[in-house]
């Protein structure tokens, strides 16, 4: 830090320097009437003296920075210098620690040589005795294996009986896995192909609902013809409406049925049963609720648990059809 200073004083001296180096300072001879001397003095530039000054604080700013570089690379020495020295105090310490655990383990080994040496002389001693009872001993085990021979026999010939009434109930289980798995199989097929008529039926229903509205407008347009202005028609009209909307409510009660039956699952105990139940729906289909209204219990669970698997139901465009088909009573029976 001290040379950096000096450094810097330098700097500052030598300014002062160049500054009166470019004064000129110069007296007349001949006296004015007013002012018995005058000084002309010779102006310095501006220019100069900054140039100068930024050069000094440039070098100034070197100094520090040197200095500053000194003292880092003074105190990682130092600190290099500290590490060194606490490893050598830790590696005399280690070398300290490993001697007397040495010794100590040098006393230790010392101590078991001696307990082991009184150690072997006991059991010495008792080597006499225990051969005594080893014989004693195995007598009386050759006694027990004879007996537990005998047990082991009995043992095998109950394992091989248990294990053949196992293979014997393995194989029942097995045959009933596959008469299960026979019965689903002519579930699904029984299921696929109700699925199948009943699609049919729909299709049917639907071209003979076709034909019946195409022939109640043919019917109307006549009426209309015939008729025309008189209070008949507009009965006769109203009980051909009402009776297409009956067959259309009637037509897709039946797909409501078919596609709750799809989804029943009943044992064969329940065939014969039949239940009733009442679905409330939405304009659009959708399942609000489902009441039990008549029948067996066990189908009518098994019925109300088939309607809400189902959850939306297809409803027609008609707003006199769909208003009674959102409070509809079902009869379903088991196929």
């Amino acid at each position: 830090m001290v040379p950096a200073l000096a450094i810097s004083g330098g700097l500052h001296v030598l300014l002062v320097i160049v500054l009166l180096w470019g004064a000129d300072f110069t007296s007349d001879a001949k006296p004015t009437p007013k002012a018995g001397r005058s000084i002309e003095a010779t102006v310095i530039d501006p220019a100069v003296v900054n140039a100068q000054a930024k050069k000094i604080r440039a070098q100034r700013d070197q100094a520090k920075r040197e200095e500053a570089e000194r003292l880092k690379r003074l105190e990682q020495q130092a600190k290099r210098l500290e590490q060194q020295r606490e490893q050598e105090e830790q590696r005399l310490r280690d070398v300290k620690r490993k001697k007397l655990e040495a010794e100590r383990q040098a006393r230790e080994e010392q101590k078991r040589i001696a307990e082991e040496q009184a150690k072997a002389k006991e059991q010495a001693r008792l080597a006499k005795q225990q051969a005594e009872q080893a014989e004693r001993e195995r007598q009386r085990k050759l006694e027990q294996q004879r007996k537990a021979e005998l047990a082991a026999e009995k043992a095998e010939k109950a394992r091989q009986e248990k294990l053949a009434a196992e293979r014997k109930a393995e194989a029942e289980r097995q045959r009933k896995l596959e008469a299960k798995r026979k019965a689903e199989e002519q579930a699904l097929k029984e299921a696929e192909q109700a699925r199948k008529e009943a699609e049919q039926a729909r299709k049917e229903a639907e071209r003979r609902a076709q034909e019946a509205k195409r022939q109640q407008q043919e019917q109307e347009a006549a009426l209309n013809d015939l008729f025309s202005g008189l209070e008949s028609e507009a009965s006769q009209r109203q009980s051909a409406r009402g009776q297409f909307v009956d067959d259309e409510v009637a037509r897709y009660g039946a797909i409501f049925t078919q596609m709750i039956q799809q989804r029943l699952i009943v044992d064969d105990g329940l065939s014969g049963q039949e239940c009733v139940v009442n679905m409330r729906l939405s304009p659009t289909g959708l399942l609000l609720n489902v009441e039990q209204k008549a029948g067996n219990s066990r189908l009518c669970r098994a019925t109300k648990t088939a309607v809400a698997s189902v959850s939306q139901f297809p409803m027609p465009d008609d707003g006199d059809i769909i208003a009674k088909l959102r409070d509809i009573e079902l009869t379903v029976r088991p196929n």
